[in-house]
């Protein structure tokens, strides 16, 4: 039955009719609500609450006038003064609740002990005063005037009387808690919102600082082997060329070599930060490089392999392998730019708890290219800073120093676990 007379025409006629009618009217209504509320936010502070005072003032008044439609006698006057004390309920709250009891116990109004309720309740102060003035106005609610009315009512109108008394009491204090509560809450989820904006700008700042740690060590690495080893040879074909042209062409590529050595100095000192993060560059050298890297490094350094076959190198944890092919770079750069012509010496060592790397170079030989200004190369002392970081982020350790006979050398001990062995 009930179906049939769903698809019956007229009844979906006029179900149609009623959603086009009621669907505008509705969003009217939100479009009006926030506009409203919009409006009023915009006022200053101060102008709410007047505005909200003299509203509830007003209710308040309307509430006691409707209540005596015929004669008026002291009571309504009680009425009207409870209702008119309403309008200092923002700075004297507890002394307006006390202004309405008066007019509750003795007349009729109700809406104005409800509204002393809620301010009482709503001004921040302890909890037992909001209950304590539900407490107050629930009795006025439920004892009739006079008194002696009490004996001629029923016990259902007791009852009746009784629940009314509680919802209307109860309810502003309920509600004005509440509003503090959302209040709290509000300013908490605010903090919250402001300490996770500060968590998220030191974490990206901290990103930032890493990844221009880890820039800065490639590029020292990187650039500045490259262009030392340019440095290094153009002002050999500088000094030792006959032909005029030839030495022209060498100081120009040395100077730029120098000039570049230079710039990248200063763009290490600004990316310098401290840590690096895990990530680094890919392709990346391993240990497996090294015979390539001592060959090509033109310092006639020699490679000491002990532990292992020289030929079949072995696979360890990439950073550590990454960390003593860096070490054994920046060692032969330093070698070539500060002792050229010296026999360096390259042994990478393989023990059960660890991996060591050693490089050692001996005094540098007396020869037409010392002494020269033109050929000495700048430096900023971040190599050696940086291997130990290096070394330091993977627990182990980084020594560099002169040795006794007027070289110097440097030692690299990286811990293995039981997994990398």
């Amino acid at each position: 039955m009930r179906e049939s007379v769903r698809q019956w025409a007229p009844v979906r006629a006029v179900r149609r009719l009623g959603c086009r009618i009621a669907t505008p009217v509705v969003l009217a209504a939100g479009r009006f609500g926030r506009w409203v509320r919009a409006l009023v936010l915009r006022l200053p502070k101060r102008v709410r609450d007047a505005l909200i005072t003299l509203v509830l003032t007003a209710a308040a008044f309307v509430d006691a006038g409707l209540n005596y439609p015929g004669k008026k006698d002291w009571t309504f006057w009680a009425s009207m003064v409870a209702c008119s004390v309403l309008l200092l309920r923002r700075r004297y709250p507890r002394l307006v609740l006390m202004g309405t009891l008066t007019g509750l116990y003795a007349g009729d109004a109700m809406v104005a002990a409800m509204v002393a309720v809620y301010t009482v309740a709503r001004a921040r102060r302890v909890p037992w005063q909001a209950w304590f003035a539900a407490g107050v106005v629930g009795i006025g609610l439920y004892l009739p005037w006079p008194i002696s009315k009490e004996l001629t009512r029923s016990w259902s109108d007791d009852f009746q009387q009784l629940i009314y008394a509680i919802m209307l009491s109860i309810g502003p204090a309920a509600l004005a808690l509440l509003m503090q509560t959302r209040e709290a809450l509000r300013a908490r989820i605010t903090e919250l919102a402001t300490l996770r904006d500060h968590e998220r700008e030191l974490h990206a700042q901290t990103v930032i600082a890493r990844e221009r740690a880890r820039i800065a060590r490639e590029m020292h690495d990187v650039v500045s082997h490259q262009a030392g080893l340019i440095a290094v040879q153009a002002g050999a074909l500088q000094v030792t060329a006959k032909d005029p042209g030839v030495r022209e062409v060498a100081g120009t590529m040395r100077g730029l070599a120098v000039a570049t050595l230079e710039e990248l100095r200063s763009m290490i000192l600004v990316l310098r930060a401290a840590g690096a993060g895990p990530t680094e560059l890919a392709p990346q050298p391993r240990l497996a490089d090294l015979p390539r890297l001592v060959a090509e490094s033109e310092a006639g350094a020699e490679l000491d392999v002990v532990g292992y076959c020289q030929d079949s190198l072995p696979l360890l944890p990439e950073p550590i392998e990454r960390a003593a092919y860096r070490t054994v770079q920046e060692a032969l750069t330093n070698a070539r730019k500060h002792a050229p012509g010296a026999e360096t010496n390259v042994r990478i060592e393989l023990r059960e708890d660890c991996l060591r790397v050693a490089v050692t170079n001996a005094a540098p030989p007396t020869g037409p290219l010392d002494g020269d200004p033109q050929l000495t190369l700048p430096g900023g002392g971040h190599g050696i800073i940086g291997l130990r970081e290096r070394a330091a982020l993977l627990g182990g350790t980084l020594a560099a120093g002169p040795t006794a006979d007027g070289g110097y050398k440097i030692r690299l001990s990286l811990p293995l676990t039981a997994a990398a062995r």
